[in-house]
């Protein structure tokens, strides 16, 4: 127990004090690509190492248990760092409605900044430093220090051989004995090397919930009909297939005078005369800066100027990484932008239950997708002086990690595979308007469903992209809401967890609990709870089921950081 609570002060309160040197990220080489020996032991392996998965790790290390966590690419941080998705968050997130270890991690953010750039007085002074400056995120900034942040936040369990990390390598079988898993087989993706992971428990934090047809563990896909979960916003008939639009998002720069047009990609007259076939109808040609409002469902237009303002909303500063303002001498001109618009979602085709045929040929027409939106952003695009073009963007792929294609090193995923839980969130536990249909309350009185199993808490609108079944976006207010326990157990299998995206909530309650703080708490909480039960020798579903032993878990989540309840009823709908 002393040892453990070592660890615990460990992790909470020294993990980042000496990142303020740390210029070279790449050099941070503590991680695993190739392994002498073909079989690695553990308490916990973590398949994945996204945002859910690095949570898990850091949570169940943080503990005292060895653990392994594997990654598919060489960067750990999933939509964080791989796919470089600057955080979604609610409104309250900078004074509650998270876990104290992602309140770190976004610290560990605007420290690093303060520490090791030239940054202007203002900003250096500024509480909720904001990099970029950007509209959709209080801390908008470059991937790789994502990827630096969460590697010295679990260096220390590295340092001292609780924590191994397997990068390029993902999952391709499982033993499985009755309902529990024995093991999970993990591949090298560069020399196609095997190695077997044995442990007590584990924890599927993969995008896709790859582990969990490894396992025969139950799970659903796609979207439920409105006869299946009584969901307003359900569609009339089951369609398995129909997933979110992903997005293989990249970042540009701009500076004036110098010309960076791309080759024109093989695509590229596919995707500029590509109009949208969905339902709702969309506006014309994908690649345009009039779209799909998708809140209202109407045509909507928006502005593009790197170099100035716009009329309206400009592109730029959505996903903006760097604002040039907040540093000095820096060298950014004119700025780094990411983009992840409507414009490079693309639905056309799945990547998950398809042969890998299928699977390859989607992901090569979604990243000539975006490499088609920067090329007409480059060569056609309209500009607010009457001209068209803007040959000065340049691909800045060394800041997604310096990949072929220029593009991140993942796509951005929206949607996985999804347990069969003991409990399934659903719309009308945290739709605003279902509720106050189910509860009779008005809008100032009204609040999401409570779970007395409540592992965590989350807030962000019921945020769905326009799907691969045809259906434009679907997007709602939504209430605040908790994590129940049940929704992070199967029905089936003993010792799996699921950590990420992948719990039972509907494919419509997935469009508010998929955005980062939720993610990393979902599998902050499977960590704990698998070392929960390795500490106490208890089974999932008697966490659960037992009352006094769901109170000692949930008084265990809490002590380390973790909020299972808003502070006040939380009325406010997003």
């Amino acid at each position: 127990m002393e040892r453990r609570r070592f660890l615990q002060l460990l992790g909470m309160g020294a993990s980042l004090s000496g990142m303020g040197g740390l210029r070279g990220i790449d050099n941070l080489e503590y991680v695993v690509d190739s392994l002498s020996r073909g079989e690695i032991q553990a308490d916990i392996g973590i398949i994945g190492g996204g945002v859910g998965g690095c949570a898990a790790a850091l949570a169940a290390a943080r503990n005292g248990h060895r653990v392994v966590m594997t990654e598919q690419t060489e960067w750990i941080g999933g939509q964080l760092s791989q796919q470089g998705v600057p955080p979604d968050e609610h409104p309250w997130i900078e004074q509650f409605g998270a876990t104290e270890s992602y309140r770190e991690y976004r610290r560990g953010v605007r420290d690093y900044y303060r520490r090791s750039y030239n940054l202007s007085a203002e900003a250096h002074g500024t509480r909720h430093f904001n990099p970029g400056s950007c509209a959709v995120s209080r801390i908008c900034h470059e991937p790789r220090i994502s990827l630096a942040v969460l590697r010295s936040m679990l260096q220390p369990y590295v340092s001292s051989g609780l924590l191994t990390i397997v990068t390029n390598h993902v999952p391709v079988s499982a033993s499985v004995t009755g309902d529990r898993v024995e093991s999970v087989t993990v591949q090298n993706t560069r020399t196609e090397a095997d190695v077997d992971i044995t442990a007590d428990f584990f924890l599927d934090a993969t995008e896709l919930g790859d582990v969990l047809p490894l396992t025969d563990t139950g799970y659903v896909t796609g979207a439920e009909s409105v006869h299946q979960t009584g969901e307003p916003h359900a569609p009339d008939e089951p369609d398995p297939e129909s997933f979110q639009a992903l997005t293989w998002c990249f970042a540009v720069d701009y500076v004036e005078g110098k010309r960076r047009t791309i080759e024109k990609p093989d695509m590229y007259e596919f995707w500029r005369s590509y109009e949208p076939d969905l339902d709702p109808s969309w506006p014309g040609r994908l690649l345009d800066f009039t779209y799909t409002n998708p809140r209202t469902l109407e045509p909507t237009t928006a502005g593009f100027n790197p170099a100035g303002e716009s009329e309206g909303f400009n592109f730029w500063k959505y996903r903006r990484l760097i604002d040039p303002s907040n540093f000095e001498e820096s060298g950014y001109e004119g700025g780094i932008s990411l983009i992840n618009w409507p414009q490079n979602d693309y639905w056309l085709g799945n990547i998950l239950e398809v042969d890998e045929e299928e699977r390859k040929q989607n992901l090569h027409e979604a990243q000539q997708l975006s490499r088609s939106l920067l090329y007409w952003l480059q060569t056609e695009a309209p500009r607010p002086d009457g001209g068209v073009g803007w040959p000065e963007l340049r691909l800045r792929g060394d800041v997604m990690g310096g990949t072929d294609h220029g593009l991140a090193k993942y796509p951005y995923v929206r949607e996985s595979r999804r347990i069969e839980a003991e409990f399934t969130v659903t719309e009308r536990h945290v739709g605003a308007e279902a509720r106050m249909d189910i509860t009779g309350d008005g809008p100032e009185a009204v609040t999401a469903a409570e779970f007395k199993d409540s592992v965590g808490v989350g807030a962000y609108r019921i945020d769905l992209h326009p799907s691969t079944g045809g259906r434009n976006y679907v997007d709602f207010s939504s209430l605040p809401f908790q994590i129940p326990l049940g929704s992070l157990i199967p029905v089936k299998t003993k010792n799996l967890i699921p950590a990420c995206k992948n719990i039972g909530v509907t494919h419509i309650a997935n469009g508010c609990y998929r955005l980062h703080p939720v993610e990393w708490n979902i599998g902050e909480s499977a960590g704990l709870l698998a070392s929960f039960c390795i500490e106490e020798e208890r089974r999932l579903k008697e966490v659960r089921e037992r009352e006094a032993v769901l109170d000692q878990f949930q008084q265990f989540l809490t002590g380390q950081g973790g909020e299972i309840e808003w502070p006040q009823p939380m009325r406010t709908s997003l």
